[in-house]
C-alpha cells in the first residue's frame, strides 16, 4: 500500500518571511538569545532564520562555536511540534556539511536525538533518522550511535515505522554494523531484514540486503544468516529487475557463502543457474559479486563439477574491462580446474 509522503510544511500561522533574518557574525549571537526566549513565536522565527543560515558551512562553523547546539539540544524537548520540527530541522541541515557533522558527534546530538523516535511527528523522526544516517557515516558516529544504545530501538522501528524512515534507519545500520553486530543480532535483526527483502520498495529491498552483507562480513552473522534461512531469499533476489537489489543480494551471499553451512544451504537452494546467469551477462553490476560467490561454491565436488561444465563463461569473463572482474575470474578458473 502506498504511503503518504512527510510533509515538512510549517503551520499556517507560522510566516517564515517574518523571521529576523541575521546575516553576519554579529547577528548569530541575537539569534541564539532569540533561541533562548520565553517567548514562542520569537523561538520559532529564531529557528526559521537559522534553517537558511546553515546552509552556508561558514555558518555552520560560527554558530557551532558560539555554542548553538546547547540551545538546540534543550529545544528537542520543547513541548511545541513546530520548535521541535524547525530544530531537528537545522541540525539535519548541519549534518550535511563536515564541519556540521564532526560538531554534532562531538557535542553528543545522538543521545538527545534519541528521545524523538517516538515523537508523534512524522517529520520531526525523519529529520532525526536524517542526522543518524548522516552522522553513522563517520566511524566516531558510527561509534556514538552504538555507544547511545540505539542499535535495538533502531532495529525494532524498522517493523513499524514509514516507509521513507525505514529507509535512513537501514542506511544507519548498515554503517554501524560494519563496526559491532553483537546488539543487532540480539535484537533479531537478520529475520526483521529478511521480511524486508521482499519489501515492495526496491530502495528498501537494496538496503535491507546491504546491511545483511554488513552482517555476514561478521562470523557471528554468518552463523545467524545460515539459521534464519535468508540465503534462499537472497538468491530470489538475484532475478530482481533493480540492478542495485542484485548487486547487494549478490554482496551478502558472497560473505555468507564462506562458511561450509552456507555453501550447502546454498547448493541446496540451486544456487548456481542464478549466479551464472549474471556472470554471462556483462554489462550485469553484480557480475563480480557473483564470480566470487560461485567460485566459494567450486570449492565444493558438486559445485566443482556442476561449474566444470560452465568453464567457457568465466573464460569470456578474462576480456572484461573491468580488472577486478579478470582477477575474479581468474581465480575461478583455477578453483574450478583444481583436481584433489
Amino acid at each position: 500500500m502506498a504511503q503518504p509522503r512527510i510533509s515538512a510544511y510549517l503551520p499556517p500561522d507560522i510566516d517564515p518571511t517574518k523571521a529576523a533574518l541575521a546575516f553576519g557574525r554579529r547577528a548569530l549571537p541575537k539569534l541564539n538569545e532569540e533561541l533562548q526566549s520565553p517567548e514562542l513565536l520569537t523561538q520559532q522565527r529564531a529557528l526559521v532564520a537559522l534553517c537558511d543560515l546553515v546552509h552556508d558551512p561558514e555558518k555552520v562553523y560560527q554558530a557551532i562555536a558560539l555554542g548553538f547546539l546547547d540551545s538546540l539540544k534543550a529545544l528537542l524537548v520543547h513541548e511545541d511540534q513546530t520548535v521541535r520540527q524547525k530544530t531537528t530541522e537545522v541540525l539535519s541541515v548541519m549534518a550535511l556539511h563536515s564541519i556540521g557533522r564532526e560538531g554534532l558527534i562531538r557535542s553528543g546530538v545522538i543521545s538527545a536525538l534519541a528521545g524523538l523516535l517516538d515523537d508523534p511527528v512524522d517529520i520531526c523522526r525523519k529529520n532525526t533518522h536524517q542526522v543518524f544516517d548522516m552522522l553513522a557515516r563517520l566511524p566516531e558516529g558510527a561509534g556514538g550511535v552504538l555507544q547511545a544504545g540505539l542499535i535495538p530501538p533502531l532495529v525494532l522501528k524498522l517493523e513499524s515505522e514509514l516507509d521513507e524512515i525505514q529507509e535512513l534507519i537501514l542506511g544507519t545500520l548498515s554503517n554501524c554494523l560494519r563496526v559491532q553486530v553483537s546488539e543487532a543480532l540480539a535484537a533479531g535483526a537478520v529475520p526483521v531484514l529478511k521480511e524486508k527483502l521482499s519489501h515492495p520498495s526496491s530502495a528498501i529491498r537494496s538496503k535491507a540486503a546491504w546491511v545483511l552483507l554488513e552482517i555476514s562480513s561478521h562470523a557471528e552473522g554468518k552463523i545467524a544468516v545460515f539459521e534464519e534461512e535468508v540465503i534462499p531469499v537472497l538468491l530470489s533476489l538475484l532475478e530482481d529487475t533493480q540492478p542495485e537489489v542484485q548487486v547487494n543480494s549478490t554482496g551478502a551471499l558472497m560473505f555468507a557463502l564462506v562458511t561450509p553451512q552456507g555453501r550447502s544451504s546454498a547448493m541446496g537452494a540451486a544456487a548456481i543457474p542464478p549466479l551464472l546467469t549474471l556472470v554471462a551477462e556483462e554489462t550485469s553490476k553484480a557480475r563480480l559479486n557473483a564470480i566470487k560467490a560461485l567460485t566459494l561454491l567450486a570449492e565444493l565436488p558438486e559445485g566443482r563439477q556442476t561449474l566444470l561444465e560452465h568453464r567457457d563463461t568465466f573464460q569470456r569473463c578474462l576480456d572484461d574491462p573491468s580488472e577486478a572482474v579478470q582477477r575474479a575470474a581468474e581465480i575461478a578458473i583455477t578453483v574450478i580446474d583444481w583436481k584433489p
